[in-house]
């Protein structure tokens, strides 16, 4: 059994019947899912996309592309109370395209910071180019995961003192991502979950094609290699670590 631990689902992600692409995954031993959101007006959709899958839950959260909406009007007490939301994600930092939004970024991933506080929720950490500010803001009173971790090792140190997890992506497999794999050989294998983010990053040998959970595999399948285990050994380290990340998700 596995567990892709960040797959968008909702329908401005999902290319075809959502009913398919679960299934498919469950027919390839991803067992389940859990889909977060980057867009605010997507968090009513994956809460229902949860409650509608019995083998799919919900972390909820806005992505520093929409730095400057108040997050507290999408993270509602009752959003952040449902049974089947399990963490607040994806939130986080990206200078990629430039920082002049720098401090609106910061203001709402440390309002995001503030309401995993008050919840007691785990977070999914989205972080791109933007590792200084990232590890002064990410204090040792939250846990979470560093989501489709491509960052450097000496971050992934950081936060590895800090009670991380960090997930690893498709990316993993890409021939031009060496760095990506000596990091993750050198992150303790008990602090490893794995993801797809569907519909991006899908894995070789799909690379070109729209992502989906079912590929999660071949990601955990480079991992093993890295760790020098099988795939059937590999499959119930990840699915504890990813309970231990998310202590709400109950199978």
């Amino acid at each position: 059994m596995f567990i892709d631990t960040h797959c968008h689902l909702t329908d401005n992600y999902v290319s075809g019947d959502l009913r398919d692409v679960v299934a498919r995954a469950f027919d390839a031993g991803v067992k389940t899912l859990i889909c977060p959101t980057a867009n605010p007006a997507d968090i009513p959709d994956a809460i229902k996309i949860a409650e509608e899958y019995n083998n799919v839950f919900a972390t909820v959260g806005i992505h520093p592309e929409y730095a400057g909406v108040d997050a507290q009007q999408f993270l509602t007490d009752d959003v952040l109370r449902h049974p089947r939301v399990i963490g607040v994600g994806e939130i986080g930092l990206d200078y990629h395209g430039g920082d002049d939004n720098r401090n609106a970024q910061i203001q709402l991933f440390e309002q995001q910071l503030d309401l995993a506080r008050k919840y007691n929720l785990p977070v999914a950490v989205h972080t791109r180019d933007a590792e200084s500010d990232t590890a002064d803001i990410l204090g040792g009173d939250v846990r979470g995961v560093m989501h489709c971790f491509t960052s450097s090792w000496n971050l992934a140190k950081v936060m590895l003192d800090r009670g991380f997890f960090f997930s690893a992506s498709g990316i993993l497999t890409f021939k031009n991502a060496a760095d990506v794999r000596d990091t993750f050989a050198k992150i303790p294998i008990d602090r490893i979950v794995i993801e797809t983010d569907s519909p991006y990053c899908a894995p070789v040998p799909y690379r070109g094609k729209v992502c989906e959970p079912a590929y999660v595999i071949e990601t955990a399948r480079v991992l093993a290699d890295i760790h020098k285990m099988s795939l059937d050994e590999m499959g119930p380290i990840l699915v504890q670590n990813t309970k231990q990340l998310y202590p709400k998700m109950n199978i």
